[in-house]
């Protein structure tokens, strides 16, 4: 999609309403819409419906897309982009979910999710509204996978995103570098904060401390304070203060 009929095809769908039945699959499928600010969800439900109608939502394995898996799925992508812009989806094309685990011809093993590198992602319904129940654990399947979606739209899937500011990426590379080897080293401060799964590589340490960012930022900012203090800045939020 070019990106002049990008920008007028957003503007259209801001224009449009937002559906008011979508509101109780918010309420009752995604427990941090009820702490967003007045202004704060003003701008979360605009960013919503503009990826909710302009990503092609694709049933798998006998799954069929409802309004409140569109929802409920958007809502999770639109969480990592509140303060950034919806730029950093354009290289996403469509979401493919399936009802629960599957199966992919290039891995091995059941797969809850995945970042395809040519604009797909796919999701585990169940993994998806596992997620949400449990909004403390550290683990997020759509959070992991659509932080995976900004790391590429610099081009690599190498856990660097693209920034806000070029001043911003020595300091980034530096607390990144820190704590990805000592969670790959199996340093106990890290290991408190992130799952061993960042430990696979940049691109897996940057999806993984997204998920400990939105779901432990307390304990992200206690243990980790310079990490914190680097995803806070990116992604504009500071969840361990509500805001």
């Amino acid at each position: 999609m070019p990106g002049l009929f990008r920008l007028l095809r957003r503007r259209r769908l801001l224009r449009r309403p937002f559906p008011s039945e979508w509101l109780g699959h918010l309420d009752a499928r995604v427990p941090f819409f009820a702490t967003l600010s007045p202004a704060l969800r003003q701008t979360f439900l605009d960013k919503l419906k503009v990826f909710a109608w302009e990503k092609e939502f694709i049933g798998a394995g006998g799954l069929e897309i409802t309004d409140e898996i569109r929802v409920v799925v958007s809502a999770t992508a639109v969480q990592l982009v509140v303060h950034l812009d919806l730029a950093y989806y354009d290289r996403l094309r469509e979401i493919i979910v399936y009802p629960d685990a599957f199966l992919l011809p290039d891995r091995t093993g059941v797969v809850l999710g995945e970042a395809k590198n040519w604009g797909s992602v796919i999701l585990s319904w169940a993994a998806v509204l596992s997620g949400l129940s449990n909004p403390t654990d550290g683990h997020d399947t759509a959070t992991h996978e659509f932080a995976h979606v900004l790391d590429r739209a610099d081009g690599a899937f190498d856990g660097t995103p693209k920034l806000r500011s070029y001043s911003h990426y020595r300091a980034w590379a530096s607390v990144m570098s820190e704590h990805f080897h000592g969670l790959q080293s199996g340093r106990a401060v890290e290991r408190r904060v992130l799952d061993d799964y960042g430990a696979v590589n940049e691109a897996e340490f940057f999806a993984v401390a997204s998920e400990s960012f939105f779901e432990r930022p307390a304990r992200m900012r206690e243990k980790t304070p310079d990490l914190y203090e680097e995803l806070k800045r990116f992604y504009g939020w500071d969840p361990a203060s509500g805001t």
